[in-house]
């Protein structure tokens, strides 16, 4: 047999045997939960990293990692071990877990398929079910969306049902995921308000729990607004 057709035989076994690892790639993890802080120098997760069910998270010993479920609303402090994102909860193997129901927006907000983009941790498009969500802190944690070169970076909120409240917040080029309102010292939004978040082209429509907090820490889960997409 000529090289030429020793070259080609191989081509083609290799190219069949790519088609097959090729067929055989595990289907994109569902978003279903969010690491609101992680102290480990090993995980490959990061803080406002989304996770998904099936994930494998292994933990050093000593490491920790907070978990909320977007939508059972769990909130999960775990120490060591390995761990796996479940639909509610996580399992935990070798290590300890302490958990606690938070109020969150839960089902009332649907998880949409996966959106490739270039940063890991914001590589998933959340889609808002009709009823507008509802946040339980007065200091929304806002994840950015994707925005256009040309669209305004200006972050706007607006009181809709008693209008006159209005707040501004210029968003820097570098920043690309989530913008905290409690760490821009902004003034607290006010209970039982609704309200109409802009950035860009993107709008969503969203209420302050009468009973939300404005003080201590407040698990993420609890004040995170997430824009439509379009």
């Amino acid at each position: 047999m000529s090289r030429g057709a020793v070259t080609a035989a191989a081509c083609v076994a290799g190219c069949l045997a790519a088609t097959g690892a090729w067929a055989k790639a595990p289907a994109p993890l569902v978003p279903i939960a969010l690491v609101e802080d992680v102290t480990s120098a090993t995980t490959d997760v990061e803080f406002m990293d989304y996770v998904g069910t099936g994930q494998v998270i292994k933990l050093a010993p000593k490491d920790i990692i907070v978990l909320s479920y977007l939508k059972s609303c769990q909130h999960e402090t775990i120490t060591g071990g390995t761990v796996t994102i479940g639909a509610e909860q996580s399992a935990v193997q070798g290590g300890s877990v302490k958990r606690a129901k938070v109020a969150c927006n839960g089902g009332k907000m649907q998880l949409a398929s996966a959106e490739a983009n270039a940063s890991g941790a914001s590589s998933f498009r959340l889609q808002s079910a009709p009823i507008s969500p509802v946040l339980y802190a007065t200091a929304p944690m806002v994840h950015l969306p994707k925005l256009q070169a040309s669209d305004s970076r200006t972050l706007v909120i607006e009181r809709l049902d008693r209008p006159g409240e209005r707040a501004e917040f210029v968003i820097g080029d570098g920043n690309t995921g989530f913008y905290d309102l409690a760490k821009a010292k902004a003034k607290p939004l006010t209970r039982g308000g609704v309200y109409r978040a802009t950035i860009g082209t993107n709008k969503v429509t969203f209420k302050i729990d009468a009973k939300a907090k404005t003080t201590g820490k407040i698990p993420v889960v609890s004040r995170l607004l997430r824009f439509t997409p379009g």
